[in-house]
This record gives C-alpha cells, sequence and structure tokens, in this order.
C-alpha cells in the first residue's frame, strides 16, 4: 500500500555574486534603508553571465540526490517550477535531465511563478501515491536578473537567482510524509504581476525590448494585499485537510518576497515569527526557488528535523498560490 511521499533528500545552489543594497544605491534612485525597511531584504545572488538555470538546478538537485543516498538513474520522474526556463522550448527540466545523465523518464516545467515548487512538489507527491512513479525530483530554479529591469527602482531590488530541489520517495510507516497540498489561481490579477511581451500575444519586437517589455512588471500593492489574505487562507486550508492547528506546526517556510508579508501571516496564523524560516534578507526574491532554498539551509544547520511538522505556502503570478503541509 502507497502512503503517499516523503522528503527523503534537500538541496540548494545560490549564484557566487553577491549584490547588495550599497551596489544598487549607485544603479538607481534607491537606498540600503529604503529597500531593508519596505522588503527586509540586504542583499541577493546574481548568476555569473555563462551560468543558466539548468546549471542552478543542476547544483541544487545533485545536493539533494546526495542527501536521499539516491543515484540520478533511479529517477522516475523530474518535475521543475520555473518561469525563467534556459529556453522558450524545450523544458528547462529536459537540459537538467540531460546533465544529469539520465534519458527516458518525464522530465517537465511548472509555470506558477513564486508558488511553482509547491505546484510541482504536489504533482510529484500524486505521482508517487497513485504509484505510477517511486522517486521524484522536483526543483524550483530560477534566474530573474535575467527578466528583471534595472532601471525600476521598485522592481530591481526585489529579485534574485538561485535553485532548490527535493527528492521525493514513497513513505512508509513511521516515515515522514506529505500530510497535504492546496493548489489556487484567480486570474483576476494576472496584469498585476507579468512578464508582457516575448510570448504569443505580444510577441517580443525591438520596440519592446526598447521598452523593456520583457522584464517583469509588478502592481506591488495589488499583490501584497492578496498575498497576506490567500498565504493565511491556503496555510489553514492545508491544516484543515491535515486535522492540525496551528499550534501543531514546528516550521512555517513561507515564499521569500517580502518580510512585512511573512509578519502579517504570522500574525493571521498566530504562528511566532520564531517558527518562520527566513531568509530574505541574503537571497530576496527567488521565486520558485525561494521555498526549497530556505527549507535546505534550515535542515542542513539542524533547525528542521526529523519528525517535526513544516508548513508551506507561497503566492505568485496568475494569481497562483499554494501550500503543502509536511512531516519531515
Amino acid at each position: 500500500m502507497v502512503l503517499g511521499s516523503r522528503i527523503a533528500g534537500t538541496g540548494s545552489y545560490a549564484p557566487a555574486k553577491v549584490l547588495t543594497n550599497a551596489e544598487l544605491e549607485r544603479l538607481v534612485d534607491t537606498s540600503d534603508a529604503w529597500i531593508s525597511e519596505r522588503t527586509g531584504i540586504k542583499e541577493r545572488r546574481i548568476a555569473a553571465p555563462e551560468e543558466c538555470t539548468s546549471d542552478l538546478a543542476l547544483r541544487a538537485s545533485r545536493a539533494a540526490l546526495e542527501a536521499a543516498s539516491l543515484d540520478a538513474r533511479e529517477l522516475d520522474m523530474i518535475v521543475m517550477g520555473t518561469i525563467t526556463p534556459d529556453r522558450q522550448l524545450p523544458a528547462c527540466a529536459a537540459y537538467l535531465q540531460q546533465k544529469l545523465g539520465v534519458s527516458g523518464i518525464p522530465a517537465f516545467d511548472i509555470s506558477a511563478a513564486c508558488a511553482g515548487f509547491v505546484y510541482a512538489m504536489s504533482i510529484g507527491d500524486q505521482f508517487i501515491r497513485t504509484g505510477a512513479a517511486r522517486n521524484v525530483l522536483v526543483v524550483g530554479a530560477e534566474l530573474l536578473s535575467r527578466v528583471t529591469n534595472w532601471m525600476d527602482r521598485n522592481t530591481c531590488v526585489l529579485f534574485g537567482d538561485g535553485a532548490g530541489a527535493v527528492v521525493l520517495t514513497p513513505a512508509t510507516e513511521g516515515s515522514g510524509r506529505v500530510l497535504s497540498s492546496k493548489l489556487h489561481t484567480d486570474a483576476t490579477l494576472t496584469e498585476s504581476l507579468c512578464i508582457p511581451a516575448g510570448g504569443s500575444r505580444e510577441p517580443l519586437t525591438h520596440a519592446g525590448l526598447d521598452e523593456r517589455r520583457n522584464t517583469v512588471q509588478m502592481v506591488g500593492n495589488d499583490i501584497f494585499r492578496i498575498a497576506v489574505k490567500n498565504l493565511s487562507s491556503a496555510s489553514r486550508s492545508a491544516l484543515d485537510a491535515a486535522g492540525l492547528t496551528p499550534e501543531d506546526v514546528d516550521w512555517l517556510v513561507p515564499h521569500q518576497a517580502n518580510l512585512r508579508i511573512i509578519a502579517q501571516v504570522s500574525t493571521r496564523l498566530g504562528i511566532p515569527l520564531e517558527r518562520f524560516v527566513v531568509n530574505i534578507d541574503r537571497y530576496g526574491n527567488t521565486s520558485s526557488a525561494s521555498i526549497p532554498i530556505a527549507l535546505d539551509e534550515a535542515v542542513r544547520d539542524g533547525r528542521v528535523k526529523s519528525g517535526q511538522t513544516v508548513l508551506m505556502c507561497a503566492l505568485g503570478a496568475g494569481i497562483s498560490w499554494a501550500s503543502a503541509l509536511v512531516r519531515l
């Protein structure tokens, strides 16, 4: 009998280059104090010119596979959350599969922006629950510096590059497991967070490039308001589905978008901020990579331990949001 899936290993990777708020002060009209007060971000990582998204994903995936004591050739599936693939096609997961040296298994991308990792993990969990797969590599990887308008002071301070991964394997009696997951989309705010040009709706032109319409455009107030509400409600839904309460949560690993959003979610759920895994000050918003990076760091430094209950929640473009409850 398949009891669902469990997280058997975690991994993450962040590029070596650090871009500080002080350095951004020389690019746009901003300040360290302004960025820190409004976002909680102090620095972020920027990929080297020769690095692409699948390179970042490869480093995180290898670390997760090693932690799970699994060879890449034992994988049955690769699911990657990303909005910054190596190319528009094929899937970034295909390039990752190639770099891992495996073939023949399904490898595909999920485009749910900042919620992409939780979406991807939920899909991997379902394949294991049905017995259609045993070992699934789930990755969140983004190279957002390539789709950032470095002249827009409101958005360029937010984003960073990075990748995180987990390996899902079948749960057994007495082991950890994915307890529940909830996925949502509401398209009424699609224009509040998007990359306008580059798709079939608005093919990229020279004029579009000049206007930087191939970069992230965001109405921050719209996203802030809906993020607090939806992250809180989705978290409660995941808890209700598992028959648990906020008091049962050992750690909450939120999407690292804005420290003020995280603080308000803490208040609404009644979970102290001390039980949140927060690293936004060092990485900024890495979209689908933020949750697996934060989870991996907390596992490796000993904060998150086997047997503990971890709640994850994220919201991004779509507007898509998701939550998952996991016992490690």
